[in-house]
């Protein structure tokens, strides 16, 4: 009978495990790797092209997503700020337009180039990390066109229901 009852409880236990491995909301990219080198045309000087990426989730109650990609090589200069993409997006396209407002909704914000959009990589030398951190939000961000990082930080807080990151290198 005991090791019914441990069965059980190590079945409960993995089925528990499972289920929230399930919902884990994973970002990846057709360009790089977790880790792996970006390719160099993601240089804001080789061309400045957004890498594709796109994510799976299936939380309930996601009204929106929000994406910051920043260097921490580089006291966290930031490179691209997304916001307000709609739930049922589930991929940034390749060079992905540098616009303020796209048709649907989806917002940037402004990088620390003083652009609007994505800007590539750029170490002064050596290699730097690339983090591209994605937010599964349970609002839609009352926040204008052309936000900066901290505004969207501060707007996510308590809005979070999942997040993961994607991390690049960039340099020489």
């Amino acid at each position: 009978m005991r090791k019914l009852v441990l069965f059980v409880v190590a079945g409960f236990v993995c089925s528990i495990f499972a289920s929230a491995q399930a919902k884990a909301l994973v970002l990846e990219s057709s360009a790089f790797g977790d880790g792996e080198m970006m390719p160099m045309e993601t240089g804001f000087r080789n061309g400045n092209v957004s890498p594709a990426l796109f994510w799976e989730d299936i939380h309930e109650g996601v009204k929106s997503f929000a994406l910051v990609m920043d260097d921490p090589d580089a006291h966290g200069w930031t490179h691209w700020v997304v916001y307000n993409i709609p739930p049922g997006v589930k991929t940034l396209p390749e060079n992905f337009p540098a616009v303020r407002e796209l048709a649907d909704g989806t917002m940037q914000g402004i990088n620390d180039f003083k652009k609007i959009g994505y800007g590539g990589p750029s170490p002064p030398s050596g290699i730097h990390r690339y983090v591209f951190r994605l937010f599964a939000l349970d609002a839609k961000l009352d926040l204008a066109p052309g936000a900066s990082k901290a505004s969207l930080l501060e707007s996510i807080k308590g809005h979070i229901l999942a997040q993961t990151r994607l991390v690049g290198r960039y340099g020489r």
